[in-house]
């Protein structure tokens, strides 16, 4: 409380609240929060103050009172209760006061409810809201005074008659004064966002405890308290079992029941009311009994580990490890969490992982380069974490456009407003051809698939502020690149962004967003023009846009506010409005469109519903242009060896740059120009390791660095490096096992370390400790020297007591680690019988469902030989109880391929030895191994070279510098160079066989050294021996392949062509042609041609004789290959050729004189006439004509027109021609199955000429019609209704009148509907045509309206006296009168070639009656010929009645004569000159 004791004891502050200090003692139980501010309202204080009456006595008591300064006064006495004269109904009031009962605070009662009436309550009516408000504002004001100093609070005591007197002088008090008094008070001011005034604690419990989080928030109105997990709400009345919420007067709580591991989590819990919302946060940690203080302790080891992987943009790529949890707890589950360079990953589209027990997954859908990076797997128990690491690679997809730049990544977005966002992404590792020119950017709303494009010319910076937002909507956005060449494809698009204002979204920590809660109450600030802006700066400037940015207006209200932005050029005082047209929502704008190096400065305006703001302040003069710089090229780059794919990159940092984004590497192949990025995600690291590189290359590097501004110089190339594996100490061996045993010397065994470190291993060292007890001894070297081989044996031991052994691995670089301690042992003599373990376990040719696996002998075999040995096998997640035999039968050769294996699983073995007396110990566990194919692994290859030489072929791409390849047969090496040549050469080794044969029979395999057990193995069997010989005698004695053996053709003239084709040859091939084993050669009888591009052999005989019976041969030499081939020609075959050959040689004869290309034919043309035709070749042509029927001829195309043809005109039709040089006959017969061709013919051309079915009406009924182009008798026409024939009949008859074939229906009823055919024959199965009649032609465009209209019989109809035809002589005069009929009466009109006539000098129309429609034409002219129709029309339809006027003149007739005789006197003199001697033909003659 502001003020001091003096000041406290003021009557003229007393006297102001009188009616405030009489309500306080109406209160008998009560709780206050309050706020204390001061005038400027920059800070707020609360206080709390609880007042107990005692019902026995004597004393009034001040239980706690807290201050800023957490003073608390105590006093020893007060008034006695049964002194007090409040009456027990007097109405409550919300006022607190001190002991002196000066007012302190509002109080707000106590009460006690449950979850739905808190809620109800904080959604109370505005109005008692805001009355409550009043007085709480009024008691705060008062209670804060003149300062912020710190506060003293003192008790004065009063005695009951002070009490009472100052009681009545606070009733005199005027009622007016009060309500002025109110009426100053701002009402606004009352209400205030949550505050936490004890925060929930964190708290770390037992499995199956029950905890409880408790907070105390204060803030009016009441605030609404929930309860997230992780973020996530919790519903307690969805789960009731698990938790309980209670909310009691300011204090919240949550109980979670039964707790267990999976409740360890961040629990928030968030506040809100409509002045906003605050959170806090505790972290609930639950132990179970099975940690290690308990005894047990959890060991996670990771098997089956993913490696360095690559992919391309579009695909799908998994992850997985096998996850092994020691010791094994029912129902517990381990953390499994996924990291990319550092940060978790949380399910999404793009990314799945699965925990199935045993296996954590982890699956990138669709990659994309921003999935690139480090990859971690991390497994979190009670006991600690593990976890394993390996990079990813993502390469861009394949270019759809040669030489665009590739895509855009990691496109976000920032900074978003109402309606703006500022939208960055990272260059891409290449720019294609050309350097690129700038960026597009691209928006999408949510929920549609539209694209627009933000920007119209290329921005050249990796950011770009987006404007013209609608707010409340979400957006998504992606970028492309352009170069010379053009556009790359779109980028990833970035993660939905809503445009909204910042101050709506929840601040700070606090729970996720939920929903949009609306508060609506009365807004004081209506009407009032808002503030100015403050703060303007400018955010961004580039040569492409500029970016302002400042605060709000303080005094704004709820109704919101907008923006007008203005600039003013520097040295000028003109101010412009940038944005005219629309005022902006957010606190940002980008300004597009300014001049590059001009300055300018700008200033904002605030606005709303009742008006424009004044100006901010102006920001200081700012030029247009870059102000981030390229950054400088990185320092000099390091390169090292890392493995065999491999190098270790470092380079100097980049001196100058600013918001460096990272790094590119790049690598070319010495002497190449071709330059590779290593990284498609820049890294901000100076050091990389560069995977996915040749074993044995030569490599060169160079770095560039990025930013928003573009790309720096390349760094200087490193040096030359070769990739290879680096040379380390190997690994520690394992499996120490004792094989035999002595009284004074024991014999132990191991294995070879998984890796040798990349050289070969020289030697192992073998140390040793005594053990008695518990108690051991010093380690001690066996032996000085190192041994070759797997096993030693330690002598100069003390029978019967305990040894452990140890065992490290030495190699070029140094010794290794020692192996685990084996066991205590005991050194005394074995009398066992059964063998001891055997030795050397390791495996060769791992692929992704079979190795092999190799061993040697035990080196204790028992009191027999060792006769053979099992195989074990299990997965390497299994328990003991999983290991199974991988065969039944004792197996006697020391190595055996195990097939049947899964893909990306581990496995172990072991192998025990049998002899006579039983089956021994298992050996030492061998793997786990992998069962997967290492990239890169070849198979061993057979070849066959062109001399015959038989050899298998093994390659290997990641070859060390003293790697080497080892040959073996049946898995012991070569040692016998009699049978087996090795060649290597680089990375490729070649074994050949000498001399190949049954000796070599076996398994060969070839290992290389060095690497990571590169290997593989080929079986050659008796079969496949015989296969390769015979491959090999084809290359010794090559045989020339033939892709046609040769053949016979008959030419012209009756020539004979022998030919055939090789399918390839060279330029010194060489051909024989022998007749019957003699040789012949060209001349007279015989021409030979070889054109060896096509490899074709020819040779012809102008004719065949009776000497030509026998064997043509054709012998080709082509260096050491030979080829042969021939055709016999004897007998029948012979002599049936022969005559082929002289009928072909008198068809040549023939057709030196007069002959027909094309014998004599028919064809029909379109009119149905039917012509003879045949090709001739001759001279002129003159015609001579027996018949009425015309001959014509044209480019030798003898033409005889019959017409329409009949049965008249049936007969043998035969050409002759003739001259000096010879004569050709051609004959055609037109009688039975000739004459039925040419109607078939016939009927053909009709059907498809008819037309499509018609409809009109008559006075009787309805036609159907089809018109046809000619029509004989003989054509069949059949009509259908519904698929059935229709018969004639007084209803139903069809007939043909002229070229058109009509059904009529006369008096059609409903029974008439449906559809009707009409089918034509044409020669084959008919031509129909389809109708359909349905009576729905007004709602079917595809049928005739007339068809409809038939249903009215009232319809306008043409019922007769028009004739179809008038011919009428030049001058007379025409009078035509058509009857028609229709109700209502039809109108009528006349139409000349469809143009409607009028009466005038020339026409002379009527209509009389409503029945008689009249035309008349006085003195026709050849004008007058045309078609006419009596056109009459009512509401049910139209009808046409046409007729055709042919006016004549009588000269025509006699013109027409004249002609017809000159007609006829040409033929007869052309049939006189045809009779001619020098005509080339002689006659055409019709039989």
């Amino acid at each position: 409380m502001s003020g001091s004791v003096h000041q406290l004891e003021t009557r003229q502050r007393q006297q102001h609240f009188q009616e405030q200090k009489q309500t306080l003692e109406q209160q008998h139980h009560f709780e206050s929060s309050y706020h204390l501010s001061s005038r400027s309202s920059v800070s707020q204080k609360s206080v709390s103050h609880e007042l107990h009456k005692s019902t026995q006595g004597a004393s009034l008591k001040t239980a706690s009172l807290k201050t800023s300064q957490k003073t608390s006064v105590k006093t020893e006495k007060a008034m006695a209760s049964k002194m007090s004269h409040i009456t027990k109904k007097a109405e409550r009031k919300y006022l607190a006061t001190d002991t002196d009962l000066e007012v302190i605070g509002y109080v707000v009662p106590v009460f006690r409810a449950n979850h739905e009436v808190v809620r109800g309550l904080a959604e109370a009516q505005d109005e008692v809201v805001k009355e409550e408000g009043v007085n709480y504002v009024a008691m705060r004001n008062l209670f804060v005074r003149e300062s912020q100093e710190s506060m003293t609070l003192t008790v004065e005591k009063k005695t009951r008659k002070t009490i009472v007197r100052e009681s009545a002088e606070s009733l005199q008090l005027d009622r007016k004064e009060r309500s002025e008094f109110r009426k100053k008070m701002n009402s606004d001011s009352l209400c205030h966002r949550p505050e936490f005034v004890v925060r929930p604690r964190g708290q770390t419990v037992w499995e199956g405890r029950t905890l409880k989080l408790h907070c105390t928030v204060a803030g009016w109105p009441k605030p609404r308290v929930a309860w997230y997990k992780n973020n996530v709400l919790i519903d307690a009345k969805a789960h009731p079992e698990k938790y309980t919420t209670e909310s009691n007067y300011n204090m919240h709580s949550l109980e979670i029941k039964n707790c267990e591991f999976l409740d360890t989590a961040l629990y928030h819990a968030s506040a809100l009311n409509i002045k906003g919302e605050s959170s806090a946060t505790a972290t609930i940690v639950i132990k179970n009994g099975f940690s290690s203080e308990h005894g047990v302790t959890f060991e996670t080891s990771i098997l089956d580990k993913f490696e360095v992987a690559f992919g391309r943009e579009g695909e799908t790529l998994s992850l997985g490890c096998t996850v092994i949890i020691y010791p094994t707890i029912k129902m517990y589950q381990p953390e499994v969490v996924w990291y990319r360079n550092s940060v978790a990953l949380k399910a999404s589209r793009w990314v799945n992982s699965h925990w199935s027990g045993q296996r954590a997954t982890l699956t990138l859908t669709h990659l994309n380069k921003e999935d690139e990076g480090l990859y971690t797997l991390r497994i979190n128990t009670k006991s600690g974490f593990d976890s394993y690491s390996a990079y990813v690679f993502v390469r861009d997809a394949d270019l759809e456009v040669e030489g665009v730049p590739v895509a855009p990544l990691d496109v976000r977005c920032h900074d978003a407003n109402k309606d703006y966002v500022v939208v960055t992404w990272k260059q891409p590792a290449v720019e294609g051809s050309s350097p690129i020119l700038g960026y597009f950017i691209d928006k999408c709303e949510v929920g549609t698939e539209h694209w627009a494009q933000c920007n119209d010319s290329p921005v050249k910076y990796a950011r770009f502020p987006v404007t013209g937002l609608v707010e409340g909507r979400s957006y998504m956005f992606r970028v492309s690149a352009l170069n010379t060449a053009g556009v790359s494809r779109p980028s990833r698009v970035s993660d939905a962004v809503v445009a909204m204002d910042p101050s709506d979204r929840a601040p700070g920590p606090s729970a996720p967003w939920t929903g949009m809660i609306k508060f609506t109450e009365e807004d004081p600030t209506v009407g009032v023009v808002p503030g100015e802006p403050s703060e303007v700066v400018v955010t961004e400037a580039t040569k492409s846009y500029v970016v302002l940015g400042w605060k709000p207006p303080v005094q704004r209200g709820h109704e919101g506010v907008m923006y007008y932005i203005e600039k003013c050029v520097a040295g000028t005082d003109q101010w412009q409005r940038v944005n005219t047209g629309m005022p902006v929502k957010s606190p940002r704008y980008a300004l597009f469109d300014l001049e590059e190096s001009e300055s300018y400065s700008f200033r904002v305006r605030c606005c709303n519903s009742a008006g424009v703001s004044e100006a901010s302040g102006s920001t200081s003069n700012i030029t247009v242009g870059d102000k981030l710089e390229l950054p400088s090229s990185p320092g000099a780059v390091t390169v090292t060896r890392n493995c065999a794919t491999s190098i270790v990159v470092s380079w100097a940092a980049s001196r100058e740059v600013k918001q460096l984004v990272g790094y590119y590497i790049e690598y070319s192949v010495v002497g190449s120009e071709a330059w590779v990025p290593s990284n498609n995600k820049p890294v901000k690291s100076t050091r990389f390791v560069c995977h996915g590189l040749t074993t044995g290359e030569k490599y060169v590097f160079k770095v560039k660095a990025v930013n928003a501004a573009g790309y720096s110089n390349s760094s200087p190339l490193s040096d030359p490096v070769l990739v290879k594996a680096a040379v380390s100490v190997p690994g520690k061996p394992s499996a120490v096992t004792l094989v035999e045993a002595a009284k004074d010397y024991m014999v132990l065994s191991w294995s070879a370390p998984a890796s040798d470190g990349g050289a070969e291993i020289t030697g192992y060292y073998v140390n040793y400790r005594t053990v008695k007890g518990e108690v051991v001894g010093k380690w001690h070297e066996l032996n000085s020297k190192a041994v070759n081989a797997t096993s030693y044996k330690a002598e100069g031991l003390k029978e019967n007591l305990f040894y452990q052994f140890q065992v490290r691995a030495m190699n070029m670089a140094g010794v290794s680690k020692t192996s685990l301690a084996a066991k205590a042992l005991e050194c005394k003599e074995w009398t066992i019988t059964v063998p001891g373990a055997p030795l050397g376990l390791h495996v060769l040719e791992v692929r992704d469902t079979s190795l092999v696996v190799l061993w040697d002998a035990p080196a204790f075999s028992g009191r027999s030989p060792v006769i053979g040995y099992y195989l074990d096998i299990k997965e390497a997640a299994g328990g003991d109880g999983a290991w199974r035999a991988v065969h039944e039968k004792v197996h006697q050769i020391k190595y055996m391929k195990v097939t049947g294996l899964s893909a990306g699983t581990s496995y172990v073995f072991r192998l025990r030895a049998e002899n006579l007396a039983g089956v021994g110990k298992p050996s030492g566990v061998l793997g786990p191994i992998l069962a997967q194919t290492h990239p890169g692994t070849h198979e061993i290859e057979v070849d066959v070279d062109d001399d015959g030489v038989i050899s298998m072929i093994f390659q290997c791409s990641e070859m060390a510098q003293d790697s080497e390849f080892i040959w073996s047969k049946n898995y012991k090496s070569i040692t016998d160079s009699s049978r087996i040549t090795v060649v290597t050469q680089g990375g490729k080794s070649r074994a050949i066989f000498n001399s190949p044969s049954l000796e070599d029979l076996g398994t060969f395999s070839c290992m290389v050294t060095n690497t990571e057990g590169f290997s593989a193995s080929y079986t050659l069997t008796e079969e496949a021996l015989n296969r390769l010989l015979d491959i090999s005698h084809e290359h010794k004695f090559p045989v020339i392949p033939f892709k046609k053996e040769m053949s016979m053709d008959l030419l012209e003239k009756g020539r004979v062509r022998f030919w055939t084709q090789v399918e390839k040859c060279t330029a010194a091939c060489k051909v024989e042609y022998v007749f019957n084993n003699a040789a012949v050669t060209a001349g007279q009888k015989y021409s030979m041609n070889f054109d060896q591009k096509t490899g074709i052999i020819e040779m012809f005989m102008d004719s065949l004789e009776v000497t030509d019976e026998g064997t043509f041969t054709f012998n080709l030499v082509d260096g050491k290959a030979k080829g042969t081939t021939s055709l016999v020609l004897i007998g029948d075959e012979f002599r049936e050729l022969q005559k082929k050959s002289e009928f072909e040689r008198a068809e040549w004869v023939r057709k030196q004189g007069p002959h027909f290309v094309e014998y004599l034919g028919f064809t029909v043309t379109e009119e149905c006439n039917v012509l003879l035709k045949c090709q001739v070749r001759t001279a002129a042509l003159c015609p001579s004509l027996k018949d009425s029927k015309k001959i014509g001829m044209e480019d030798g195309l003898l033409t005889f027109n019959i017409g329409k043809i009949s049965k008249s005109d049936s007969g043998v039709y035969e050409v002759k021609l003739r001259d000096e040089r010879g004569k050709d006959t051609s004959t055609f017969d037109l009688t039975d199955a000739g004459y039925q061709a040419v109607m078939n013919e016939v009927f053909r051309v009709i059907a498809n000429s008819s037309t499509g079915i018609s409809v009109i009406s008559t006075e009787h009924g309805i036609v159907l019609s089809s018109s046809v182009i000619y029509y004989t008798h003989e054509l069949r026409v059949g009509w259908l209704q519904k698929c059935s024939k229709i018969t004639s009949s007084t209803r139903q008859e069809c007939g043909v009148t002229g070229e058109q074939l009509w059904l009529k229906i006369n008096e059609p009823t409903e029974k008439d509907k449906g559809k009707y055919t009409i089918d034509i024959f044409d020669g084959k199965d008919g031509l129909k045509r389809v109708f359909d009649l349905s009576g729905q032609g007004e709602r079917d465009p595809s049928i005739s309206r007339q068809c409809y209209l038939t249903s009215f019989p009232d319809r306008a109809r043409v019922v007769g006296g028009l004739p179809d035809v008038v011919a009428i002589q030049q001058g007379k005069s025409l009078n035509l009168t058509g009857n028609v009929w229709g109700d209502p009466a039809p109108t009528v009109c006349w139409l000349k070639n469809d143009k409607e006539l009028v009466t005038d000098d020339r026409y002379t129309l009527k209509f009389e009656n409503g029945k008689y429609a009249s035309i008349t034409i006085a003195g026709v002219t050849t004008a007058d010929s045309g078609k006419y129709a009596l056109r009459v029309s009512n509401k049910y339809g139209t009808e046409n009645g046409d007729f055709t006027v042919s006016v004549y003149t009588p000269e025509d007739e006699d013109k027409k004569e004249e002609r017809e005789r000159e007609r006829e006197s040409e033929w007869d003199r052309a049939i006189s000159e045809s009779r001619s001697p020098q005509c080339k033909i002689s006659t055409a003659e019709a039989v």
